[in-house]
């Protein structure tokens, strides 16, 4: 995902409206976190935790106004990843 203000972000976990994005960006917890994905839909995240992993960081939020069909797309950016429940980033 493309983030608003910059840099990117992948999605590494879905259950239910929380989410974990590996950002390249750093975010407050409260703050909000906005980008689009490939197909250009909008994800909005309020950030409630944020942690460097590495080089980058690791986002833990809640969706915010998230549809149906969102929640569809980022389940299905998950599904290639592995095993269903532990979508954890590959190393």
């Amino acid at each position: 995902m493309r983030l608003q203000k910059g840099g990117s972000a992948d999605l590494v976990a879905l259950d239910g409206d929380r989410v974990s994005l590996r950002s390249t960006e750093a975010f407050a917890p409260g703050a909000p976190l906005a980008g689009n994905l490939e197909t250009s839909s909008l994800v909005r995240v309020k950030v409630h935790r944020c942690r460097r992993q590495g080089d980058a960081f690791l986002v833990e939020g809640r969706l915010v106004d998230a549809t149906r069909r969102l929640r569809e797309e980022l389940s299905a950016l998950l599904a290639p990843s592995g095993d269903d429940g532990s979508n954890e980033p590959a190393s």
